[in-house]
This record gives C-alpha cells, sequence and structure tokens, in this order.
C-alpha cells in the first residue's frame, strides 16, 4: 500500500480549505490522475482523507489500529498539512537507502524544479506510521503565509493558488505512482 493523505478537519473557526483541505484536494487529484492516464501500478495506492486531526488524531489513531496488522504491507504514508503553496520538495523519514531512491525519483520534477528531500517528515496522521518504520513522506512548500490564514475565518478556497496546487498535485502523483509501481518495497 501506498498510502496518500490530507485531513479534513478545520479548527472551531474558516472553512479549512487551506489547513488541510488542500492535502486531502492533491491527494484526491493524484489518485485521479493516475486513473485518467490509465496508469496501473503494481501496488496499491490508498488515499485516506483523515478527521480528528485536530482532536488529537483520534482518526488517524483509529485507522492505524485497525490496519497495523498490515503494516509490513505498506510501503510509504504521505500526508500533506501544510498548505498547498508553491512546492518545494518533499520531506522523507527512513532509511538511508529509502532515502536514495526518494532523491532518485524527485529527479524526475527536475522540470518543474521541485526536487529537494528533506531529512524528516512531519505530519500527525501518518506518525504512528513512521514510529514503527515505515518510511514516511510530506509535502514541503513556501509556508510563509501558512499563519495568515491557519485557524482563522481567511482560510477559505480563496487562499488557494490553482497553479500553485497543481504543482504539489504533481508532486505527490508523481512520487506516489513511481513508489507504487516499482519491482521491490522501499527498503525498512
Amino acid at each position: 500500500v501506498v498510502l496518500v493523505s490530507g485531513h479534513l478537519d478545520s479548527w472551531d473557526v474558516g472553512q479549512g480549505a487551506m489547513d488541510d483541505g488542500g492535502g486531502a484536494f492533491i491527494s484526491w487529484e493524484a489518485l485521479s490522475l493516475i486513473k485518467d492516464l490509465g496508469l496501473r501500478p503494481k501496488r496499491t495506492l490508498r488515499l485516506v482523507l483523515w478527521t480528528g486531526e485536530e482532536q488529537g488524531g483520534i482518526g488517524a489513531k483509529q485507522y492505524y489500529q485497525l490496519h497495523k496488522e498490515n503494516i509490513s504491507n505498506f510501503d510509504i504514508v504521505m500526508e500533506s498539512d501544510e498548505g498547498t503553496f508553491q512546492p518545494s520538495g518533499l520531506g522523507f523519514a527512513g532509511s538511508t537507502e529509502a532515502r536514495d531512491i526518494v532523491k532518485e525519483i524527485m529527479t524526475l520534477l527536475q522540470p518543474i524544479n521541485v526536487t529537494d528531500v528533506y531529512d524528516n517528515a512531519d505530519g500527525t496522521d501518518i506518525a504512528y506510521w513512521m514510529r514503527d518504520g515505515v518510511p514516511g513522506a510530506s509535502l514541503r512548500n513556501d509556508i510563509n503565509k501558512y499563519f495568515w490564514f491557519h485557524h482563522s475565518q481567511g482560510d477559505t478556497m480563496t487562499v488557494q493558488d490553482p497553479n500553485q496546487m497543481n504543482l504539489c498535485a504533481a508532486v505527490w502523483t508523481v512520487v506516489s505512482y513511481v513508489i507504487a509501481d516499482m519491482e521491490e518495497m522501499l527498503p525498512r
């Protein structure tokens, strides 16, 4: 399983379009693009739209409890939870061997200038999996405006830039598809 995800819940104000509707949108779009292109990877691509992240990650905890017995089948868990602004790369947590593979995959994104691999992945919803050794990835992007809107009435769809979201979706699509279509799983 290659898991792509974002969470649907926002805080007590605003629509939650940027935090974290953007992560949910690009995760959905990644799978839609792969399907529209007629691509069928070797492994399962799974979209999870988390809930309860702001209330202590209860949705992620429940999902983990239900699926942890199959942890060896999870190749990578990916979460976008810092908005969908201009992407710069991918945060990655995993073995050195897996990191080298991810760095090679990111070279495919040279045409859109999104090739960096950062030293750690963040994500409340994927933390259980990473703690237990499953490689994890998080979208890294220009978050200079993130806290302008975070948990505020200003977190509406007008915050989203369609061009930047498309670039974020491209990163999510390429990384998830290539990993799902490799002969072997990422080394633990």
